[in-house]
């Protein structure tokens, strides 16, 4: 779902000295802890309450801590440093969970788990704003740094405005606030917003493209990746999953 700066990821993980390494699926076990990181600023997916991190990924990962017979630890940072941070210290984090779409980019510098949801980019704007790819040509956009929806802004092939925002919701604030013509985000974030600016008369456009999303994991961390698959599996059939997911979204949102 978010694409990041994975050229920086990339030449970070080249320059790694050999002591930088994943804690091992022993290692883990070892310690009790899974340290799980997550952005908190993804609402209804991972955002903070009375200043702690919940939503639908923070409990779907302590609900996989669990299934493992380990204790979830969370480490908040920035969306876009996340998968950085995960290839350059891979000892401080040992799943992301802050909803990635999982890219052949992003695959050069992490590996992913089985995908935990299926979702899509859309255009989110106001009543009588552009609700196609096409027309989005001369306007002024919106998307969250280092998203797959500003990559997707960046790289089309006509005149346009795109400003960067920190985050998903202060994106969708903009378009909310016609401080943009529109904004690409995801589509139950898009969702979401319909609720919260009801005054605001936005309107979903084009679903452009369609999402697989997945937990990060240091590259070549094999055995903690196959045992988080494992984990997810058993959720997904124990009705652990499909109860979260109508908590949140009202749906089932797996692939």
């Amino acid at each position: 779902m978010r694409p990041r700066s994975v050229l920086i990821a990339a030449a970070l993980l080249a320059a790694l000295p050999a002591a930088a390494q994943a804690r091992s699926l022993a290692a883990v076990k070892t310690s009790g802890i899974l340290k799980l990181a997550t952005s908190a600023d993804f609402e209804p997916f991972n955002f903070l309450q009375g200043g702690k991190p919940t939503g639908f990924e923070v409990e779907l990962g302590e609900a996989v801590a669990r299934k493992l017979g380990l204790r979830a630890e969370w480490v908040i940072r920035p969306f876009d440093g996340l998968l950085r941070d995960l290839a350059a210290r891979p000892g401080e984090i040992d799943v992301v969970i802050a909803s990635h779409a999982i890219t052949s980019t992003r695959l050069q510098t992490v590996d992913f788990s089985t995908p935990h949801y299926c979702t899509g980019g859309v255009i989110l704007t106001r009543r009588g704003g552009p609700l196609t790819s096409k027309a989005l040509a001369g306007k002024t956009l919106g998307a969250e740094a280092g998203s797959t929806y500003f990559g997707f802004l960046r790289k089309l092939p006509f005149g346009k405005s795109v400003q960067v925002y920190p985050s998903s919701q202060a994106a969708i604030q903009a378009a909310a606030t016609a401080k943009v013509d529109a904004v690409v985000t995801d589509r139950f974030a898009a969702l979401g917003a319909l609720k919260t600016y009801s005054k605001a008369n936005l309107v979903m456009g084009d679903t452009l493209w369609k999402e697989q999303v997945g937990l990060a994991l240091a590259k070549g961390n094999s055995e903690l990746r196959l045992a988080v698959n494992g984990a997810l599996k058993g959720l997904m059939q124990d009705g652990t999953y499909a109860q979260l997911s109508q908590k949140y979204f009202g749906q089932d949102v797996r692939c």
